[in-house]
Protein backbone atom coordinates (compact mmCIF):
# COMPACT_ATOMS: atom_id res chain seq x y z
CA UNK A 1 0.00 0.00 0.00
CA UNK A 2 1.20 3.35 -0.38
CA UNK A 3 1.61 6.32 1.57
CA UNK A 4 2.89 6.44 5.38
CA UNK A 5 1.84 3.62 8.01
CA UNK A 6 0.42 4.79 10.87
CA UNK A 7 1.61 3.37 14.14
CA UNK A 8 -0.05 0.12 15.40
CA UNK A 9 -0.46 -1.31 19.24
CA UNK A 10 -0.04 -5.13 19.46
CA UNK A 11 -0.50 -6.07 22.80
CA UNK A 12 2.45 -8.61 24.32
CA UNK A 13 2.45 -10.02 27.95
CA UNK A 14 4.08 -6.93 29.77
CA UNK A 15 5.07 -5.17 26.65
CA UNK A 16 3.52 -2.49 24.67
CA UNK A 17 4.99 -2.60 20.72
CA UNK A 18 4.51 0.25 18.17
CA UNK A 19 5.77 0.46 14.95
CA UNK A 20 8.63 2.56 14.85
CA UNK A 21 10.06 5.19 12.06
CA UNK A 22 10.63 2.90 8.85
CA UNK A 23 9.16 0.04 10.67
CA UNK A 24 7.31 -0.82 7.85
CA UNK A 25 10.22 -1.27 5.79
CA UNK A 26 12.35 -3.08 8.09
CA UNK A 27 9.56 -5.40 9.25
CA UNK A 28 10.34 -5.53 13.19
CA UNK A 29 8.75 -2.80 15.68
CA UNK A 30 10.54 -1.03 18.46
CA UNK A 31 9.56 -1.94 22.23
CA UNK A 32 8.56 -0.36 25.11
CA UNK A 33 8.24 -1.94 29.04
CA UNK A 34 4.31 -1.17 30.13
CA UNK A 35 4.13 -1.94 33.72
CA UNK A 36 1.99 1.34 34.92
CA UNK A 37 2.59 5.33 34.05
CA UNK A 38 0.60 7.24 31.97
CA UNK A 39 -0.69 5.69 28.46
CA UNK A 40 2.03 5.59 25.77
CA UNK A 41 1.01 5.51 21.85
CA UNK A 42 -1.38 3.16 20.88
CA UNK A 43 -2.50 2.62 24.50
CA UNK A 44 -4.24 6.28 24.11
CA UNK A 45 -7.91 5.94 23.75
CA UNK A 46 -9.30 9.28 23.26
CA UNK A 47 -9.50 10.37 19.83
CA UNK A 48 -8.26 14.20 20.17
CA UNK A 49 -5.95 15.37 22.51
CA UNK A 50 -4.07 18.71 22.95
CA UNK A 51 -0.47 18.12 22.19
CA UNK A 52 2.76 19.35 23.48
CA UNK A 53 5.65 19.48 21.24
CA UNK A 54 8.84 17.94 22.66
CA UNK A 55 10.25 21.43 23.54
CA UNK A 56 7.51 22.07 25.55
CA UNK A 57 5.88 24.47 23.17
CA UNK A 58 1.93 24.18 22.50
CA UNK A 59 0.94 22.63 19.55
CA UNK A 60 -2.74 22.98 19.79
CA UNK A 61 -5.56 20.27 19.17
CA UNK A 62 -5.18 17.05 17.21
CA UNK A 63 -6.10 13.71 16.61
CA UNK A 64 -4.65 11.24 18.32
CA UNK A 65 -3.51 9.31 15.16
CA UNK A 66 -1.86 12.69 13.48
CA UNK A 67 -0.57 13.24 16.56
CA UNK A 68 1.52 9.82 17.37
CA UNK A 69 2.49 10.50 13.84
CA UNK A 70 4.01 13.85 14.75
CA UNK A 71 5.51 11.50 17.44
CA UNK A 72 7.03 8.77 14.58
CA UNK A 73 8.37 11.28 12.86
CA UNK A 74 10.51 12.43 15.12
CA UNK A 75 11.60 8.98 16.82
CA UNK A 76 10.31 9.41 20.26
CA UNK A 77 6.42 8.54 21.63
CA UNK A 78 3.46 10.25 22.20
CA UNK A 79 2.61 9.93 26.11
CA UNK A 80 -0.89 11.39 27.90
CA UNK A 81 0.54 13.29 30.86
CA UNK A 82 -2.94 14.49 31.82
CA UNK A 83 -5.51 12.27 31.05
CA UNK A 84 -8.38 13.99 32.86
CA UNK A 85 -8.25 17.10 30.80
CA UNK A 86 -11.04 17.43 28.48
CA UNK A 87 -9.52 16.61 26.16
CA UNK A 88 -6.16 14.73 27.48
CA UNK A 89 -2.78 16.76 26.93
CA UNK A 90 -0.12 14.68 25.60
CA UNK A 91 3.65 15.42 24.91
CA UNK A 92 5.88 14.25 22.51
CA UNK A 93 9.35 12.72 24.32
CA UNK A 94 11.61 9.92 24.75
CA UNK A 95 9.11 7.91 27.24
CA UNK A 96 12.40 5.48 28.39
CA UNK A 97 13.87 8.34 29.44
CA UNK A 98 11.13 10.27 31.28
CA UNK A 99 10.40 6.61 32.72
CA UNK A 100 14.07 6.94 34.30
CA UNK A 101 13.51 10.49 35.43
CA UNK A 102 10.24 9.59 37.17
CA UNK A 103 11.64 6.62 38.53
CA UNK A 104 14.65 8.52 39.62
CA UNK A 105 12.79 11.26 41.54
CA UNK A 106 10.48 8.75 43.36
CA UNK A 107 13.80 7.16 44.58
CA UNK A 108 14.93 10.62 45.75
CA UNK A 109 12.16 10.87 47.62
CA UNK A 110 10.97 7.85 49.17
CA UNK A 111 15.24 8.16 50.41
CA UNK A 112 14.53 11.85 52.16
CA UNK A 113 11.84 10.47 54.08
CA UNK A 114 13.03 10.52 57.51
CA UNK A 115 12.03 7.43 59.43
CA UNK A 116 10.71 8.30 62.51
CA UNK A 117 11.01 5.67 65.23
CA UNK A 118 8.46 5.13 67.85
CA UNK A 119 9.35 4.06 71.35
CA UNK A 120 7.02 3.05 74.07
CA UNK A 121 6.93 4.05 77.77
CA UNK A 122 4.27 2.70 80.12
CA UNK A 123 3.34 4.38 83.38
CA UNK A 124 1.03 3.05 86.04
CA UNK A 125 -1.88 5.48 86.75
CA UNK A 126 -0.65 5.50 91.02
CA UNK A 127 2.86 5.47 89.52
CA UNK A 128 5.25 7.63 92.55
CA UNK A 129 7.00 10.62 92.22
CA UNK A 130 10.50 8.69 92.05
CA UNK A 131 9.58 6.47 88.99
CA UNK A 132 7.32 9.22 87.40
CA UNK A 133 10.60 11.59 87.08
CA UNK A 134 13.02 8.19 86.14
CA UNK A 135 10.63 7.31 83.31
CA UNK A 136 10.13 11.15 82.04
CA UNK A 137 13.75 10.78 81.31
CA UNK A 138 13.77 8.39 79.37
CA UNK A 139 11.41 9.67 77.45
CA UNK A 140 12.89 12.73 76.88
CA UNK A 141 16.07 10.97 75.89
CA UNK A 142 13.77 8.98 73.35
CA UNK A 143 12.64 12.60 71.93
CA UNK A 144 15.99 14.04 71.93
CA UNK A 145 17.10 10.90 69.88
CA UNK A 146 14.26 12.28 67.49
CA UNK A 147 11.94 9.20 68.47
CA UNK A 148 8.15 9.80 68.43
CA UNK A 149 7.30 7.69 72.64
CA UNK A 150 4.11 5.97 72.53
CA UNK A 151 3.02 6.48 76.27
CA UNK A 152 0.83 3.90 77.79
CA UNK A 153 -1.40 3.46 81.17
CA UNK A 154 -1.59 0.20 82.25
CA UNK A 155 -4.53 -0.35 84.25
CA UNK A 156 -4.74 -3.44 86.06
CA UNK A 157 -8.02 -4.68 88.46
CA UNK A 158 -9.89 -1.93 89.65
CA UNK A 159 -8.15 0.71 88.48
CA UNK A 160 -10.38 0.43 85.16
CA UNK A 161 -12.69 2.00 87.29
CA UNK A 162 -11.14 4.90 87.34
CA UNK A 163 -9.35 5.98 84.07
CA UNK A 164 -9.25 9.88 85.11
CA UNK A 165 -6.44 8.39 87.27
CA UNK A 166 -4.59 7.47 84.01
CA UNK A 167 -5.49 10.94 82.56
CA UNK A 168 -4.11 12.86 84.77
CA UNK A 169 -0.44 11.40 84.88
CA UNK A 170 -0.80 11.72 81.17
CA UNK A 171 -1.73 15.44 81.26
CA UNK A 172 0.75 16.02 84.09
CA UNK A 173 3.37 14.34 81.49
CA UNK A 174 2.59 16.51 78.34
CA UNK A 175 2.76 19.84 80.42
CA UNK A 176 6.51 18.30 81.46
CA UNK A 177 7.37 17.65 78.65
CA UNK A 178 5.82 21.08 76.26
CA UNK A 179 9.04 23.01 75.75
CA UNK A 180 10.40 19.68 73.94
CA UNK A 181 7.54 17.95 72.35
CA UNK A 182 4.02 17.97 71.26
CA UNK A 183 0.91 15.77 71.91
CA UNK A 184 0.23 14.44 68.58
CA UNK A 185 -2.39 11.61 69.12
CA UNK A 186 -4.18 12.71 72.49
CA UNK A 187 -4.49 10.33 75.51
CA UNK A 188 -7.18 7.32 74.33
CA UNK A 189 -8.33 4.50 76.05
CA UNK A 190 -7.64 0.91 74.14
CA UNK A 191 -8.79 -1.86 76.18
CA UNK A 192 -7.12 -1.73 79.62
CA UNK A 193 -4.62 0.45 78.53
CA UNK A 194 -4.42 4.60 77.38
CA UNK A 195 -2.46 5.53 75.32
CA UNK A 196 -0.56 9.51 74.10
CA UNK A 197 1.74 9.78 71.50
CA UNK A 198 4.22 12.54 71.54
CA UNK A 199 6.49 13.73 68.75
CA UNK A 200 9.72 16.23 69.44
CA UNK A 201 9.71 19.60 68.41
CA UNK A 202 12.29 20.04 65.89
CA UNK A 203 14.77 21.90 66.98
CA UNK A 204 14.18 21.94 71.15
CA UNK A 205 16.92 19.96 72.30
CA UNK A 206 19.60 22.47 70.73
CA UNK A 207 19.90 24.40 73.66
CA UNK A 208 19.74 23.55 77.39
CA UNK A 209 16.55 25.27 79.64
CA UNK A 210 19.25 27.45 81.17
CA UNK A 211 20.01 28.30 77.51
CA UNK A 212 23.33 26.50 76.66
CA UNK A 213 23.95 25.45 73.76
CA UNK A 214 24.43 21.14 73.69
CA UNK A 215 27.70 20.68 71.59
CA UNK A 216 28.62 17.30 72.67
CA UNK A 217 27.34 14.02 74.46
CA UNK A 218 29.97 14.74 77.07
CA UNK A 219 28.17 18.09 78.25
CA UNK A 220 24.97 16.30 78.14
CA UNK A 221 26.37 13.88 80.80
Amino acid sequence: MGGSCLPTAVCHREYFLFAAPGAAERGRCREIARNDGPRVNGEITSRTCRLIGVDGSQLGLFGVRDALRIAQEQGLDLVEIAPNANPPVCKVLDYSKYKYEQDRKAKAARKNQARVEVKEMKFRPKIDVGDYETKKAHVMRFLKKGAKVKITIMFRGREMAHPEQGRIVLDRLAEDLKPWATVEQQPLMEGRNMHMLTAPIKGAFDVTPEGDEVTSEKKEK
